[in-house]
This record gives structure tokens, sequence and C-alpha cells, in this order.
């Protein structure tokens, strides 16, 4: 494979998960919407995983491939880039407004999350137990979330959800759903696609550059299939509700490490790249708690935070080349 062949296959790919990403969240909303789910709850579930729905497709395709680099790689690259990139970049159009909820109880559980990959990674190994316990751990979050949002959520609040989910929302009605459902499953099929073609395509630059997996997999993969979260936060921040870019954010670093890694382990016991353990995983930790502060100071991530934000990513890529 030429290095222009390589180029184009990666490329075609992440523009794959992007699109099949977009057609998946949006089927998803409206059949959630037409079996009558509350707007609260499609934004702290299908939403919110429906957005990491390419980091899935990347590192499950990887994992199956043989390629734990990328699997996991992508997962820990996709936190980190996340944190430093997309809130950076969101709070440099508009400080990001940051609400009780996210420093009581998403920061905290980001970083528990980050914490416990950090600890069960130091063997250089997941195993199927430990991806069941991952799993079992988002489960219990996400119905703790659900439950507290119904009790807490006030009127705002819901009309803001509602507004978000209207805008993802295709126009159920009976005879829409079959469309809905259509919808869903092309989603699913081009996120597989897109998946191959970026885990070959990325693979392919690699071996004619001499990068190895690990990179590739912290840095091509990890920006490519983090473009909806930062499509999702960019405009967000342009349409005057920052706080949904952080909610975002906070949401999808959760499912990264315990969904995906969760159910890549399950569906196949993956090593872990010494550089994982003695580096990048400090780099996610560390980023997560970088941003405690940048929240707490005027409950609200400033201008010039966003900059430091993009610098620690640029200090992180320093690392790696």
């Amino acid at each position: 494979m030429s290095a222009l062949t390589a180029g184009l296959v990666t490329a075609g790919g992440i523009a794959l998960l992007v699109v099949g990403g977009e057609l998946l969240v949006r089927g998803a909303v409206s059949i959630a919407r037409l079996a009558r789910v509350s707007t609260a709850v499609i934004g702290l579930t299908i939403v919110a995983i429906g957005t990491s729905a390419p980091e899935l497709a990347v590192s499950l395709t990887a994992a199956v491939s043989g390629q734990p680099d990328i699997a996991v790689g992508n997962v820990v690259g996709s936190n980190i880039f996340n944190v430093t990139v997309i809130l950076g970049v969101a709070s440099l159009l508009l400080p990001l407004t940051v609400h009780m909820t996210a420093v009581r109880l998403e920061w905290p559980f980001m970083v528990a999350a980050a914490g416990l990959f950090l600890i069960l990674a130091r063997d250089g190994r997941i195993d199927r137990l430990e991806g069941g316990f991952f799993l079992f751990s988002l489960v219990a979050f996400l119905a703790y979330v659900v439950r507290a949002s119904r009790l807490e959520i006030n009127a705002t609040a819901q009309r803001e959800f509602a507004d978000s989910v209207d805008a993802l929302t295709l126009r159920t009605t009976g005879r829409r759903a079959i469309i809905d459902f259509v919808s869903v499953l092309a989603g699913l099929g081009i996120l597989v696609l897109g998946a191959k073609m970026l885990v070959g395509g990325g693979t392919g630059l690699a071996r004619l550059a001499g990068i190895s997996d690990r990179v590739i997999g912290l840095t091509i993969a990890a920006a490519g299939t983090s473009l909806p979260e930062l499509a999702t936060s960019i405009v967000a921040a342009r349409r005057g509700q920052p706080d949904i870019a952080l909610a975002n954010v906070l949401g999808s670093n959760i499912f990264n490490v315990l969904g995906i890694l969760g159910i890549v382990a399950l569906v196949t016991p993956q090593t872990v790249h010494p550089a994982i353990v003695s580096s990048d995983n400090w780099w996610m930790v560390g980023t997560a708690l970088l941003l405690f502060p940048l929240m707490l100071s005027g409950r609200r991530i400033a201008r010039w935070e966003g900059a430091v934000l993009l610098v620690a990513y640029a200090v992180y890529l320093r690392t790696l080349w």
C-alpha cells in the first residue's frame, strides 16, 4: 500500500465514522422519542454513548484483528484529546459554563474510571473479568445518573435537553419509524466499514513511516474517532450552550474507558503496551486532574484556560515523537 493510498483510506475511514455516527445517533434518538423515553434520559444515555460509537467500532475492529495497541491506544488517546483539544477549542470559542453536577458527579467518576484502568493495566493485560467489571460500573453509573436527573433536573435543563434532542431527531411518524430503523442499521454498517478503513489505512501509514501501532492509536485513530465529540462541542459553544460541550466530553470519557474497554476485553482479552502503562495512562489521568482547578476557577473554563489545555496536548504530542 502506497503512502497516498494509505492516507486516502485513512481519511475515508474517518469520514465514514463521522457519517455513520451521525446516522446512528439520529435514528436512535428518533426511536427513543417514539418509545416515549424522556429527553433527559436520551441526552444522558443515547446521545452520549452514540458519539462514542466510532471509538467502539475502531477499538473492536483493531482488537479482533489482533492489534491491541490500536484498540487500547485509541481509548487512551481519545480521552486525552477530548479533555485538551475539544474543551480547549470549545472554550476558545466561548468560555464553558461549569455546573456543580459536573464537579460533584461526572468529573469524579471520569477520574475514577481513568484511575481504575491505570491500576488494572499495571500487569500489562485487561482480561474478561476486568472487562466485565468495567461494564458493570458503567451500568451502575448510568442508572444513578438517570435516577438523579429525574429527581433534580429543573425546567430550564429540561428545555435545554429538549432543544438538543429535537436538533438530532428525525421527525418520527408511524411511516417514518421504518426510516429510523434503517438509519440505525445503516449507521452501524458505515461505522464498521469506516473502522476497518481507518485501522487498515492507519496501519499502512505506520508501517511506511516506521510509526508504531501505539502512536497511531493514540493520535490518528484517537483524533479521527473524536470528531463527533469535537463537532458536537463546537456547535454547542457557538449556539450559546457551552455546558453541553463539557458534559459531552465528561460522559464520553467515562464511556470510553468503562464501555469500550469493557466490551473489547470481553470479546478478547487485551495486552496493554508497556509505554501506555508507564506514560500514556498517566497523561490521561493527569489531564483529567488538570481539568478540576480550571472548572472551579469562577465555575467556568475561560479562553486562556482553554489555551492551557491545547498547550498541554502539544506537549503530550512532543513526548510521543
